[in-house]
């Protein structure tokens, strides 16, 4: 658990790391084959018989789940600018890492936003290349891409694949549980070994440490508590964990009496992994309205003057490091005259807030945006729009800011400038999958939407990869909070400068140019074609000088109306 590195006092942080699932070590299916064999509609076999022979689960998958995966992705397709009707690895990457985020708030490693990629690189420490190289080789890396792009299932795949992958990640866990309290994954457990399984299994899956730190925490429950936060109520929500799926499965009779193999026990921590974040969902919210209490000008920044002051006087949560904040893209620098701020939603989504960090997921809070984006997805239905157009489906929308309080969108002069500029250097529309619409929307939603930053200008690390550094010193805490000033409430934004930030620089998260490119190919194609019929008129014209009569007056009459229907 990233946020508990604060408070721990282990001694030395070692990151959990599964070792690498057995994988195919030849891809001679594909090296065999013609590239003029690898039409599109392959690809979905490929990828399920790829990860079915790596994972051993060889089949489809359920048809409900299925649906459900397509009914996520489908408003986001629809708005991803597309080459007959495909879109290429960058889309199918920010694709899929939005749904993880929508669904269950799982950050999966390599598909973060903030890391650099390439047509060919998927990122070097990606669940992808860890677990299924010969996948990647196979499909990914392939011709297949470049030559045909991928369609919404191919989409739907790559998140059932990921699915389970994260799943069996999860046994690794499992085993090193069963294995400490000498139990056997082939035998069967009852509800009361279940239950005490998992209040072993939840400090193992939330907290960083090595073996030997685990074991003596899971003998040591009193420590445990004092390390996790809400222990009781994490050990209830795991109990009852297990009784759903004690309930689901022998539908209302004797659940106690059932026994239990390693995959039902596998069925159950998967479930906790998934719905894990609505259960702390709560601890996010109290976070915000803290920092919300300190925005007294509602620009979505905290002067970290403030932000140590509080962290001094009586919450533990805000000690970050200056450092580590500027590494995370949670510290906004562009003003002299206020000095370094807090950026709001940038801060809750930072990994030193993910409540959960393995070796290739991490449970974060809510990115609240994406309910905002999701709405404006709907109702765009396209990868662009016009300027008065989002304005008219933005200006309907509210964000909710506390648990007790919404906030219309702000709307005022300068952004309504600054949309229509966006839209000045992209053929008059703005695409809704770039940087500058997305620092918009974060001074239209400040308190909810993320400031963007370039690719590669700030990481995904977490505290335990940082160092020791990430914690700020309470001698540094204290010279910044003696710097606090209060700013009167009848100061405006404008005045305090609170767009600072914005840049210019715009970078697509997808790839436009089908849009952009097609817009330009079909102004050059009818620039051309009239150039043509020009020509063309001007060759028939020379054509009649030289054939027709010459008769002064009459043919010389005729000919002129000829010239001029071709130049219509």
């Amino acid at each position: 658990m990233a946020k508990l590195n604060a408070v721990v006092s282990l001694a030395i942080f070692l990151t959990f790391a599964c070792g690498p699932q057995p994988v195919l070590g030849s891809n001679a299916f594909l090296k065999n084959k013609p590239k003029s064999l690898m039409p599109g509609k392959v690809f979905r076999a490929e990828v399920m018989n790829a990860v079915g022979s790596m994972l051993g689960c060889g089949g489809e998958h359920d048809k409900e789940e299925v649906a459900a995966i397509t009914r996520s992705l489908t408003p986001m397709w629809r708005t991803l600018p597309k080459t007959n009707g495909r879109i290429d690895r960058r889309s199918l990457r920010y694709l899929v890492h939005r749904h993880f985020m929508q669904t269950s708030s799982l950050m999966v490693r390599g598909f973060e936003p903030t890391r650099l990629t390439n047509d060919s690189h998927w990122g070097a420490a990606d669940i992808l290349s860890q677990m299924v190289p010969a996948y990647v080789e196979s499909v990914l890396e392939s011709q297949h891409n470049t030559m045909y792009g991928f369609n919404l299932k191919d989409a739907v795949d790559m998140v059932i694949m990921l699915d389970q992958l994260i799943f069996d990640s999860e046994s690794a866990v499992l085993e090193g549980v069963y294995k400490t309290q000498k139990k056997s994954v082939k035998q069967s457990l009852s509800h009361d070994e279940v239950t005490q399984l998992f209040e072993s299994y939840i400090v193992n899956w939330m907290i960083e440490a090595s073996p030997e730190d685990h074991a003596m925490l899971n003998q040591n429950k009193s420590l445990a508590a004092e390390l996790l936060p809400h222990y009781h109520d994490l050990m209830k929500f795991t109990a009852g964990s297990v009784k759903a799926f004690e309930y689901k499965r022998s539908k209302g009779k004797d659940a106690l009496n059932l026994k239990y193999s390693f995959a039902d026990v596998h069925k159950i921590a998967g479930g906790i992994t998934r719905s894990f974040q609505s259960y702390w969902q709560s601890e996010c919210e109290s976070m915000k309205s803290a920092l919300v209490s300190m925005d007294s000008h509602s620009t979505g920044r905290v002067p970290l003057a403030k932000f140590y002051n509080t962290a001094l006087d009586s919450d533990w949560r805000f000690g970050e490091s200056e450092a580590y904040l500027r590494e995370l893209g949670a510290l906004d620098e562009s003003s002299s005259w206020r000095g370094a701020q807090v950026i709001i939603p940038n801060y809750l989504q930072a990994t030193s807030n993910c409540i959960v960090s393995t070796p290739h997921y991490l449970v974060c809070c809510v990115n609240e945006c994406e309910s905002l984006m999701g709405e404006i997805e709907t109702a765009i239905d396209a990868p662009t729009a016009l300027p008065e157009t989002i304005l008219g489906v933005v200006g309907d929308m509210t964000s909710h800011t506390t648990l007790d309080a919404d906030e219309p969108a702000h709307l005022g002069k300068e952004l309504r400038q600054q949309l229509e500029q966006i839209a000045k250097n992209t053929n008059g529309r703005v695409p809704l999958h770039g940087r500058l619409f997305a620092q918009w929307l974060h001074y239209v939603f400040p308190r909810e939407c993320p400031f963007p930053h370039k690719v590669g200008a700030v990481t995904a690390t977490t505290p335990s990869e940082y160092g020791m550094d990430h914690v700020a010193s309470k001698a540094d805490m204290k010279k910044h909070a003696e710097g606090a000033t209060d700013i009167p409430v009848s100061v405006s934004q404008e005045e305090l400068q609170w767009m600072s930030q914005w840049s210019e620089d715009e970078e697509l998260m997808v790839d436009y140019s089908s849009e952009f490119h097609g817009s330009s190919w079909g102004r050059t194609f009818l620039l051309i074609f009239g150039l043509l019929v020009v020509l063309v008129g001007l060759a028939v014209g020379a054509i009649n000088i030289h054939t027709a009569p010459r008769k002064v007056g009459a043919g010389m009459a005729r000919s002129a109306p000829i010239h001029n229907s071709h130049w219509v």
